[in-house]
C-alpha cells in the first residue's frame, strides 16, 4: 500500500442514494482523468444505516492528494453546492476528504 488516504463518511437524504452515486461517480472520473496518482478509490454503502455511504481513496504520495484537493475544481466538483441537494445541510457539512490527515482507518 502507498500509505496516503483520503475518506468520507456522506449521509444522504432517502431516496437520493442513485443521484448522490452518479454524482460521486463523476467526481471519480473526473479525478482519475486529472490525478494519476490516484491508486485507488472505493465508495462503500453501509447497509445497516440507510443512507450512510463511507468512501476512501489511496494515492502514491502526500503532495499528489494535497494538489488534488487545492484543485479549484475539486471544491467546484465536490463541494457542498453540488451535494447539498441530495446529502441535505447535515450531509453536506461532511468535511472528511477535505482533513490532510484523513487516514482509511477511520472507516473500520
Amino acid at each position: 500500500m502507498a500509505g496516503h488516504y483520503a475518506s468520507g463518511v456522506w449521509h444522504v437524504r432517502q431516496g437520493n442514494d442513485e443521484q448522490f452515486v452518479q454524482k460521486w461517480t463523476e467526481f471519480l472520473q473526473w479525478s482519475r482523468e486529472n490525478y494519476p496518482s490516484m491508486v485507488v478509490a472505493r465508495l462503500l454503502h453501509d447497509k445497516g444505516v440507510p443512507g450512510r455511504y463511507m468512501s476512501y481513496s489511496e494515492w502514491t504520495d502526500e503532495s499528489s492528494r494535497d494538489a488534488w484537493k487545492q484543485d479549484p475544481e475539486f471544491r467546484t466538483r465536490f463541494g457542498a453546492r453540488v451535494f447539498v441537494h441530495i446529502m441535505g445541510p447535515k450531509g453536506a457539512r461532511n468535511s472528511d476528504y477535505l482533513d490532510k490527515n484523513s487516514t482509511a482507518t477511520s472507516l473500520a
